[in-house]
């Protein structure tokens, strides 16, 4: 009778009566499925060598479920859907990390700025391998989230794999993460916006750090805005972000499944630079949000990209509450991004204008295709719809050699330079001495970045 009940109350909630099955074929395999289902937990409820817990088995159904989709759309528990909603408001408890999964392993997207797992080295593509001395493998990011937050001022144990080192096991000590969405500076004649996240604060932060840039030094001649390592966020920050620096045009369309589920974003009048040049900094760790921004400031033409081609994050989540959040939420994949020229961001991400690694490290990982990290090394992910793909290994444009001083940011030096030369590249001043330059149409041996390597 329990099983009976379970396939039942599943099939009342896809809206399923028996004449419907009865006349669709698909809808009568569902139905046949829905009862595997059932049968399924009732012979693990009677049979299993200890007894169960039928939340925890259902909970961890849906989230497999979801899973097979894509790597983005995911079940939310009730506490990974409060989670949710506490760091798109901009403060919670935790370490500082944006995660994901693919194939059994949770991967970093990128650490939060001056979180703890920043600044204990913890890197954009890194693998969570364990916690707490137990392996992580297998583990959902509901699962990995819920041992990665606790109480402030209590620590956990990661360990962290990156290609090419040893694991890296740090001890975390969790605390209170409020996200200063935009900070902002003066460097010499320009001003520096880094935006590390977008939530609900970005552009009321964005028009401060502006205002301040602009009252210590009215005579400012551009502006650098940092996207690298943001993993995105809310799209109505991405739109004002990007509204910020355009007068006019489209900022981004989404597309959803059928040809007439199309939204288009268009920038209202009021550019809050007046006009003044703008460089925008990415890197593999810039996804979703940052690629909206920098896709719509490159093809209005806008702002010069500096950096590296970004992660390739150009699908939609929605999340949709079950019960009103009482049995937490479904976020799910409904549309894909698009920037003003029609480029679509999935699996390709945006390319810089000048392509700039940051370290000598950072050449060596996009000259390697197989360690690349992006969307498009997920099984699982949709494709761009366009037909067209990620560019593949390459030794990247200008890279450090090993006697650059790695603290320095060459990157954000190069952005600069960029910005003295009104963004056009063609005046751009040379690379300085000890950086490895190669032609940008020209694919040339990636010893010159491998020699220093122990593998």
């Amino acid at each position: 009778m329990r099983r009976l009940l379970i396939a039942g109350a599943a099939t009342v909630a896809l809206g399923l009566s028996a004449a419907a099955v009865a006349s669709q074929t698909p809808r009568n395999e569902t139905f046949r499925m829905l009862q595997l289902f059932g049968d399924t937990l009732a012979v693990i409820e009677q049979a299993y060598v200890v007894p169960v817990d039928n939340k925890k088995l259902i909970e961890a159904a849906l989230a497999g479920m979801m899973t097979a989709l894509d790597p983005h759309s995911n079940y939310l528990a009730p506490d990974g859907y409060g989670d949710l909603q506490e760091r798109t408001s901009g403060e919670y408890s935790g370490v500082g990390l944006t995660i994901t999964t693919e194939g059994g392993l949770v991967k970093v997207i990128s650490p939060m700025d001056d979180g703890p797992a920043a600044k204990a080295g913890v890197q954009a593509g890194d693998v969570i391998s364990a916690i707490d001395g137990q392996n992580a493998a297998g583990l959902t990011v509901s699962e990995v989230s819920e041992k990665l937050r606790g109480a402030i001022g209590t620590s956990v144990n990661v360990t962290f794999l990156r290609d090419g080192e040893e694991p890296l096991e740090v001890t975390l000590v969790r605390e209170v993460i409020t996200v200063d969405s935009v900070t902002g500076r003066v460097e010499g004649e320009f001003g520096y916006l880094r935006v590390a996240t977008f939530n609900e604060n970005t552009s009321r932060e964005l028009t401060e750090a502006i205002d301040r840039i602009k009252a210590e030094n009215p005579a400012v001649r551009g502006y650098v805005l940092d996207l690298r390592n943001n993993g995105g966020g809310l799209l109505s920050a991405a739109i004002e972000v990007s509204d910020a620096f355009l007068e006019r045009g489209e900022i981004v369309s989404q597309r959803g499944r059928s040809a007439d589920q199309i939204e288009r974003y268009a920038a209202r009048p009021g550019d809050l630079t007046g006009g003044l040049p703008v460089v925008v900094l990415i890197n593999y760790g810039s996804a979703s949000a940052s690629e909206i921004v920098a896709g719509a400031l490159q093809d209005q033409e806008r702002a010069t990209l500096v950096g590296l081609t970004s992660f390739g994050k150009g699908s939609v989540q929605t999340v949709i509450p079950l019960g009103g959040g009482r049995d937490g939420a479904l976020s799910i994949t409904t549309a894909r991004y698009y920037t003003p020229s029609g480029r679509s961001i999935q699996k390709i991400g945006i390319e810089p204008d000048l392509e700039v690694a940051r370290t000598e490290a950072e050449g060596r990982i996009v000259s390697r295709s197989s360690f690349i990290y992006s969307e498009a090394a997920y099984a699982t992910a949709l494709d761009a719809s366009i037909g067209a793909e990620r560019r593949g290994a390459h030794t990247p444009r200008e890279a450090p050699g090993p006697d650059y001083d790695e603290d320095a940011d060459y990157q954000l030096q190069r952005a600069l330079d960029v910005l003295r030369a009104q963004g056009d590249l063609t005046r751009l001043a040379a690379a300085p001495e000890g950086i490895v330059v190669t032609e940008p149409t020209v694919e040339i041996e990636t010893a010159a970045l491998e020699d220093t390597t122990e593998e």
